[in-house]
């Protein structure tokens, strides 16, 4: 069943169209327009901040920039410095020549107006313990915060999808869903589809019995 279940899951890669707003859809617009600008815009910079599950790293990887994760590479050893755009994530994590590369890339890009930078951290630039000079020059683009979604936001945002598909989806089950599957709205979205998939092919209705027995099929995340 493990097997068949991983079959089920649909590919869902990060994109900007799947992403569950929950209350932060002016963050949201505002990275689309910002995306969507031409490369000589008055602000190359744009930076998310917010707690774990908040979702900056679904944007980040949705943005189509070239994603580089600071915790994996905190000196950015394997940065291309020709890319026009960088998704940076945990800027909180980068050591001294991590700081140092960033700066010289910000430059960069304010100087020939020809690329862009998009980052995320855990606070917002004054909190961040970086350079000064890093830290100012973060705080001179544009910076939104993102909050994570609500139990209810969540719980909207299955039951939107069980009636997008169709699916006889009991309230129960959503619930129970929500608090055992401990996963994010990406793979929350993953995982009602192939509940709706396996419960066609089994023919056998969406219930708690069905919901545990998937759960307990599922490999650990």
């Amino acid at each position: 069943m493990r097997q068949l279940l991983l079959d089920l899951l649909p590919e869902a890669p990060p994109a900007l169209d799947n992403f569950v707003p929950g209350g932060n859809k002016e963050p949201l617009a505002a990275l689309c327009a910002w995306l969507e600008a031409p490369r000589d815009a008055d602000d190359p910079c744009f930076l998310l901040w917010g707690d774990t599950g908040s979702g900056k790293t679904h944007l980040l990887r949705a943005s189509g920039l070239f994603y580089l994760d600071a915790r994996r590479d905190p000196a950015l050893a394997r940065i291309s410095q020709t890319a026009q755009g960088w998704a940076l994530d945990n800027v909180e994590a980068l050591d001294a020549a991590g700081q140092g590369a960033l700066f010289y890339f910000i430059n960069r890009v304010r100087a020939e107006k020809s690329g862009r930078l998009l980052c995320a951290a855990r606070f917002a630039p004054l909190h961040l313990a970086l350079r000064e000079d890093v830290r100012t020059r973060l705080g001179q683009g544009l910076i939104y915060r993102l909050m994570p979604l609500s139990d209810a936001e969540k719980l909207a945002a299955l039951a939107a999808l069980a009636k997008e598909r169709a699916m006889p989806f009991p309230q129960e089950g959503l619930a129970y869903l929500l608090h055992h599957a401990s996963r994010d709205m990406r793979t929350l979205s993953s995982l009602m589809a192939a509940l709706d998939r396996y419960s066609l092919e089994r023919k056998r209705p969406i219930t708690l019995p069905l919901l545990r027995e998937v759960l307990a099929a599922m490999p650990e995340s």
